[in-house]
């Protein structure tokens, strides 16, 4: 899921989540981005130390004439270093693409789509204050530009601001009303107040839109096991498993779910069948065996309290040694 009922992340933060918010980013950086196909590159060191220079007394004295550095190329050349930012982002690359960005945010300081690029980059590394001032600069220059305003919900939400985060959210889906992240992240925030009705609202807004969506089906499933009602939360997590199977958290939290109705009712099939769902799941991701990590993914108490007991089952610990040693090669 996404963010944590102490510490935050976003739904699926650490997996689905912390990829889905760079792809956002990245791709949008990239299929939106000017950037000429062909560039020819000027020396940035030359450019740089000439920056770096400290003026001189009698300038017109010691210098016949001025050098006229061409704004054009300038801003190209930091397109292009944009650009690269971008792709080293898609591949987790930040301290490769943090310099690039800044550089290209100095090369091209008219240009949104940098700084909305840059404060990506920031967020994506937990540098809040510097992300948001790069996203206001961003929104300065183009205030109709709703991933820019769901990026600053994003920024403040990790920082536990969940009402700034809430306005930041409703004023990116008055821009882009159907964007189905925008209306997840609006339910992550609505759920980390407790205000489960409107968090369950947005979920089903962000499927609607997206009936592939499978993490906004998947909390309304874990706010539905909260309160106590086990069948509805079961139905959420079979579907978001039909829906990827490859979904570990649904999968650990629907076979959690079975196992105890299992052992309530004595039916040894249902617990069998739970158990090789959730070797399954931990094979799949074995982080979902850490309860801290579930915790921030919005896992409640009730379902964290039960995912421990199963988690300490023989053959579920067996699963995770093994998803243990496989860890390095993944």
């Amino acid at each position: 899921m996404q963010p944590a009922l102490t510490t935050v992340n976003f739904a699926v933060l650490a997996e689905w989540r912390s990829f889905k918010l760079a792809e956002r980013f990245f791709e949008l950086w990239l299929r939106g981005g000017s950037v000429p196909k062909h560039i020819r590159l000027i020396s940035f060191l030359v450019a740089c130390s000439l920056w770096s220079m400290p003026k001189a007394a009698h300038a017109q004295a010691l210098v016949p004439h001025t050098l006229q550095l061409d704004p054009a190329k300038l801003e190209k050349q930091g397109l292009s270093l944009a650009q690269e930012a971008a792709q080293l982002g898609q591949f987790q690359q930040f301290e490769l693409a943090l310099p690039r960005a800044r550089l290209a945010s100095q090369l091209a300081p008219q240009n949104d789509k940098v700084w909305f690029l840059l404060g990506g980059l920031q967020l994506q590394t937990k540098d809040f204050d510097a992300a948001i001032a790069a996203l206001k600069k961003a929104q300065s220059l183009n205030p109709k530009n709703p991933d820019v305003l769901f990026a600053l919900g994003s920024a403040n939400f990790q920082q536990e601001k969940y009402q700034a985060a809430i306005s930041n959210y409703q004023a990116g889906l008055q821009l882009k009303p159907n964007d189905p992240d925008g209306l997840f992240d609006l339910g992550n925030a609505y759920y980390m107040l407790n205000r489960l009705p409107d968090a369950i609202a947005q979920y089903n807004k962000a499927v609607s839109q997206d009936k592939k969506f499978w993490p906004a089906i998947n909390n309304i499933g874990l706010i539905k096991y909260e309160q106590g009602d086990t069948e509805a939360a079961i139905k959420q997590w079979q579907s978001a498993v039909s829906i990827d199977k490859q979904a570990a958290e649904p999968l650990l939290a629907l076979a959690v779910a079975l196992y105890n109705k299992g052992d309530a009712s004595g039916e040894l099939r249902l617990r069998q069948q739970a158990l090789k769902m959730g070797e399954s799941a931990l094979r799949i991701d074995g982080r979902y065996g850490d309860l801290d990590f579930l915790k921030q993914n919005l896992w409640g108490e009730r379902l964290l309290s039960d995912t421990k007991k199963f988690l300490e089952l023989p053959s579920i610990q067996a699963a995770l040694q093994q998803s243990e040693r496989q860890q390095p090669t993944q």
